[in-house]
């Protein structure tokens, strides 16, 4: 996935023409909406346990290296071992090199944003490795060439018509003429092509939702159980995660969850809760023989200390995008790269820099409702205006933008020509909207009216019905 400093607003275009994703897309606002505020209501605690989660998080952000230093001991000394990528390149190596070294032909994957995140997939395929995603969302977007599209629900975008035809399409060993129209054969389908798959696996991959310093455990959620399988039976497991998922202690990670499975899917509890902790010991009757843990900065730590340290909080719930107008709009790939939603609005500047992502701060409405139902508190509409700015200073932004916020700064410095202008402007629109209330074109206004109406100002303007109101507490007074 390549994205560029022009690639969101085609890209957007492109997705509200698309009848089949706008059908998909409603299930987003339909679904995990409902089910999370079910879910929340039922916890008074709740709003607590998100206090609770922050704190968690910005402690362990301020000791970051100490954390590290400690996970990185546990999981020695549990028979692992840890290995440091700065950057996306340095990471595929070490996958690499662990697959060269057991003579790897098959790697079966746990989904991992991470590992979409270093463009795993196409190198170990470069390596002559077969490469099989196991969660059943990420097993369908391989076989349809595609990217995910949700960071928790990778094939949202996908109908079930779509995944039945694509099932015909490549299954062609099973007969013709079987029923695929229900979920639930189109499930069982995939579960046995996949189970000869983790049956003959060399190489398990998983990502991590979790690491914790006091154990050297890595922890993933799961509500399929292929996380189980992909680290259990293969010879060796690698865990691919970033260097913000370590939090202190167990105790940390029970506080986390509680919240975790609620924001992302409604749930009191993930189906799965898997904790691995270093490879199989003699007594173990199954379990990978060498353990591998990959620790990816690749820009993280930059964040530090800066204005997007507060995004380091993120545990990948996707309630962000869950409750996002822009994303019910646009979907997941408009976005071009690994992260969409309001998380990956603020993540991917961050992660790519604001020439390649800069696009994206500015796909909110500023609505707020990403930040309200973050559980970790993350400020988002506030890191969006943050790189809008670091967008403009570098003149990143579109040339008409930038001339016509410097216009209407020039005029907000003064307040007679700015009160004179909008009166103008007021009576205009008024004029112009007095049959039907609204506006169907006006000047500079045309990326809005294509697709809606712009409602006609009514009466006086705000600054107008200030003053009245100023005067009439005076006249009161007196």
């Amino acid at each position: 996935m390549q994205i560029t400093s022009t690639s969101f607003k085609d890209n957007a275009r492109g997705a509200m023409a698309d009848a089949d994703l706008q059908r998909a897309l409603g299930n987003v606002e339909k679904g995990f909406i409902e089910k999370r505020a079910k879910a929340v209501a039922k916890l008074p605690e709740f709003d607590d346990l998100r206090d609770s989660a922050r704190d968690i998080k910005n402690h362990t952000l301020a000791h970051l290296d100490l954390y590290l230093e400690r996970y990185e001991e546990r999981v020695t000394a549990a028979g692992g071992k840890v290995h440091w990528a700065a950057d996306a390149e340095e990471a595929r190596n070490v996958v690499l090199d662990i697959c060269k070294s057991v003579n790897a032909k098959r790697v079966t994957k746990g989904k991992s944003m991470i590992s979409e995140e270093i463009a795993l997939n196409p190198a170990l395929e470069a390596n002559g490795q077969e490469v099989v995603e196991t969660d059943l969302g990420e097993y369908i977007i391989q076989l349809r060439g595609e990217h995910p599209s949700h960071i928790i629900a990778p094939a949202v975008h996908v109908n079930r018509d779509q995944v039945e035809a694509d099932f015909r399409r490549v299954h062609t060993s099973l007969p013709a003429d079987r029923k695929l129209e229900e979920p639930e054969t189109l499930l069982a389908e995939a579960r046995g092509i996949l189970r000869e798959k983790f049956l003959t696996s060399d190489v398990g991959i998983t990502g991590a939702n979790f690491l914790v310093a006091e154990t050297g455990t890595s922890i993933i959620v799961t509500n399929e159980g292929n996380g189980d399988l992909t680290q259990i039976l293969p010879r060796v497991h690698i865990v691919l995660a970033s260097l913000e998922k370590v939090v202190p202690t167990l105790e940390d990670v029970s506080q986390i969850l509680r919240v975790l499975a609620r924001s992302a899917t409604g749930q009191e509890f993930s189906v799965y809760t898997t904790l691995s902790t270093g490879p199989k010991r003699a007594e173990d009757p199954d379990g990978p023989d060498e353990y591998h843990v990959i620790l990816l900065d690749n820009g993280r730590s930059a964040m530090l200390g800066s204005e997007f340290q507060d995004m380091l909080r993120c545990i990948r719930c996707g309630a962000c995008m869950n409750h996002c107008p822009v994303y019910h709009a646009v979907g997941g790939h408009a976005y071009g790269w690994v992260y969409p939603g309001p998380m990956g609005s603020v993540l991917t500047p961050s992660l790519i820099g604001v020439d390649k992502g800069g696009q994206l701060p500015n796909a909110s409405t500023f609505c707020g409702r990403c930040e309200s139902v973050c559980p970790m508190r993350i400020p988002l509409p506030k890191m969006m205006r943050h790189w809008r700015e670091r967008e403009f200073e570098r003149h990143l932004s579109p040339a008409t933008q930038r001339w016509g916020l410097k216009a209407w700064a020039y005029a907000a410095r003064r307040p007679r020509l700015y009160r004179f202008m909008t009166g103008i402007g007021m009576r205009a629109m008024s004029f112009a909207g007095r049959k039907t209330g609204a506006l169907k074109w006006w000047p500079l206004a045309g990326g809005w009216t294509k697709y809606r109406d712009l409602p006609a100002p009514q009466g006086k303007t705000f600054q107008q019905q200030w003053a009245d109101k100023q005067r009439a507490a005076k006249g009161a007074a007196r």
